[in-house]
């Protein structure tokens, strides 16, 4: 497929999140799986396959597909800590324990990069 495709890459990831909601996991990572074939940076598809995997009990495909993840937005810190859950979970827990950290530092770095809050606009005047 030279173009990505993000409609189609939609209505997949629309259907693995339906399915996985109905308590079939290893349907639910066969549809994001589709959506990521359609549009490889549909990153919605990319956490729910990691979910899907993990549900279905597949912990070193869902590592593995939380790394792809993770290259994907290095600077994402949800994609860091899915990592973490997936590494959690499959019994890796100096890993998932690097990956937290990672994630928290990450989002550390995002609220430095926020203006400050403004005034509340609701104060009488």
């Amino acid at each position: 497929m030279s173009q990505f495709d993000a409609p189609t890459a939609d209505h997949h990831s629309d259907r693995g999140l339906a399915l996985l909601a109905g308590g079939d996991p290893a349907q639910a990572a066969q549809a994001f799986r589709a959506a990521i074939e359609a549009d490889p940076a549909h990153v919605e598809a990319h956490h729910g396959l990691v979910r899907s995997l993990r549900d279905a009990g597949r912990l070193e495909q869902a590592i593995a597909a939380a790394l792809a993840l993770t290259a994907l937005t290095p600077n994402d810190p949800l994609a860091h800590t899915a990592l973490s859950v997936s590494l959690q979970h499959a019994g890796h827990i100096p890993q998932a324990e690097a990956a937290a950290a990672r994630a928290k530092v990450l989002e550390w770095k995002m609220q430095l990069k926020r203006p400050p809050a403004e005034e509340d606009s609701r104060e009488l005047k």
